[in-house]
């Protein structure tokens, strides 16, 4: 899985790859500055005029040597470096000093103290490169001003690495107004934390990332928090399935789901289920569901509750090796009862959605009663009822993986990049997926797969992992099928077969 690095293992990998390749910074600087010039000549020609800024640190040192190859190419560059400490990195200073040299006399200005900014106007293009990963405060003072002035004017913006004033990881006490809005961000070699974080995409505009020859070996050494999914490692994941298995073999699940009038969620978890490969189905469902479940999903076998609207009695689970417990169930207090009777009682792993979720936020003393390892799938919403209401995506996040680390579970944050945090504290973030799919039933979907894959006998982590990106991947095939508006849960279900072909090719 690809690793996501903090701002200090970001420092760490530069200066592996520095004393490892071996590499000098400047030159690796300069390695940097050329995929970021080449990115920009891709989309902008050289009639195009350019304002660069340049801040203090090696940010600024990119953004200088950036200058100076637009400036070979025959762009109209004007930069503008800020010294107003009197001190540049090295790597700046030298950059700085290359610039200068360049033949024919460069539009450079050095600021020290009073500014005098340029006229921004629409078809003019400014490179940022005031501050980058390692900023670890909001921007203030001049600072502040020039990147409102940045985003008030109409010309278009890139961003080298973060757009300036974005911290790469916590931003929850930062100011946003001073934070540069660019149209796009040129990242080097790996995304950053925040920019997985939906209230900052106003900031980061089109994402594209630069691979700028950081070491593999510094790479593969570091122990990243935090990894995307990617579809070769599911693809290892997925196991070829027996040519002599028989639907014992494969796992009987069950799906406690349903109250008189919410069977939909229990039909679209269960034909989920039988979509992603369980041998053998029993939903319990209270008696007046009986009708509509046996007419739309005719392969489940039905264990019938004695009360006629809602779910009243844990049923025995021997027999099964995996439940999934809460769509549609309701929030009752007889219904609260037999859902903890039936997660303490089960022997098998444990998932816990929706209902369940809503009635273990009121009941937060239940929460330590909890089998180890029970999966948990909260929206953002059904964390927050959890654990507690949250200033912003990292705060969530952290709550979320808090929240595994107590329970020794897994927590599915479901979102744009859905988090599965894990009981050892690491975090993976989904990339399948697509906003057709916020839409009524969906979680359920994701239920049904999380069960079927744990009847099947992959491990909790596999399940989580898998469950996730086959539900994001059949979405995005639905997608590209009927559109993202006219998207519906039942037709990510449609869309597991060629899911797990894609997977499987």
């Amino acid at each position: 899985m690809k690793k996501i690095f903090t701002a200090a293992q970001i420092h760490e990998l530069d200066q592996f790859t520095i004393d490892h390749e071996p590499i000098k910074s400047i030159d690796l600087m300069e390695r940097a500055a050329r995929a970021i010039t080449d990115a920009i000549m891709a989309r902008w020609d050289c009639s195009v005029p350019v304002v660069v800024f340049a801040g203090p640190g090696n940010n600024g040192g990119d953004a200088l040597a950036v200058a100076r190859m637009l400036g070979e190419q025959r762009y109209q560059v004007q930069t503008y470096l800020f010294n107003i400490s009197g001190k540049l990195s090295d790597e700046c200073a030298e950059n700085k000093q290359r610039l200068m040299s360049r033949k024919g006399q460069p539009l450079f200005t050095e600021v020290t103290q009073e500014f005098d900014p340029p006229q921004l106007e629409q078809g003019m293009l400014v490179v940022d490169g005031l501050f980058g990963s390692g900023l670890n405060k909001p921007l203030a003072g001049g600072f502040a001003s020039l990147v409102k002035y940045i985003n008030a004017s109409r010309a278009e913006v890139v961003s080298i690495d973060v757009p300036s004033g974005l911290m790469t990881e916590d931003n929850s006490y930062n100011v946003r107004a001073n934070i540069v809005h660019a149209d796009l961000t040129l990242s080097l070699q790996h995304t950053k934390l925040s920019f997985l974080f939906a209230e900052y995409q106003q900031f980061i505009g089109r994402l594209q990332l630069l691979p700028i020859g950081l070491s593999q070996e510094g790479i593969d050494s570091i122990d990243a928090q935090y990894t995307m999914v990617e579809r070769d490692d599911m693809r290892r994941l997925l196991r070829p399935r027996d040519p002599f298995a028989h639907k014992g073999s494969m796992g009987h699940a069950l799906l406690v789901a349903g109250s008189y009038g919410v069977a939909g969620a229990a039909i679209l978890a269960a034909k989920a289920c039988m979509r992603s490969g369980a041998g053998k189905l029993t939903v319990h469902t209270p008696r007046r569901n009986v009708a509509v479940l046996q007419a739309a999903v005719p392969e489940a076998v039905l264990h019938i509750d004695h009360e006629e609207t809602t779910f009243s009695e844990a049923i025995p689970t021997d027999d099964f090796q995996a439940v999934a417990i809460g769509p549609g169930i309701g929030t009752g207090e007889q219904t609260g009862v037999a859902m903890l009777t039936q997660l303490r009682r089960a022997q098998c792993p444990c998932i816990a959605d929706a209902d369940a979720l809503n009635i273990l936020a009121t009941k937060h003393a239940w929460m330590q009663q909890l089998p180890k390892g029970i999966i948990l799938t909260p929206h953002p919403k059904e964390l927050e009822r959890l654990e507690g209401e949250c200033t912003d995506s990292h705060e969530r996040l952290m709550k979320a993986r808090m929240l595994a680390e107590h329970l020794q579970g897994y927590v599915i944050l479901k979102g744009h990049y859905t988090a599965i945090c894990m009981p050892d504290g690491h975090i993976a973030f989904n990339t399948t997926g697509n906003a057709g799919m916020a839409t009524a039933g969906s979680g359920d979907v994701l239920t049904g797969i999380l069960l079927a894959l744990l009847a099947r006998g992959y491990t909790r982590r596999e399940a989580c992992l898998l469950g996730v990106y086959l539900h994001g991947l059949a979405g995005d095939l639905a997608a590209q099928r009927l559109g993202e508006e006219s998207l519906m849960a039942s037709d990510i279900i449609s869309c597991l077969p060629k899911a797990f072909a894609v997977l499987r090719t």
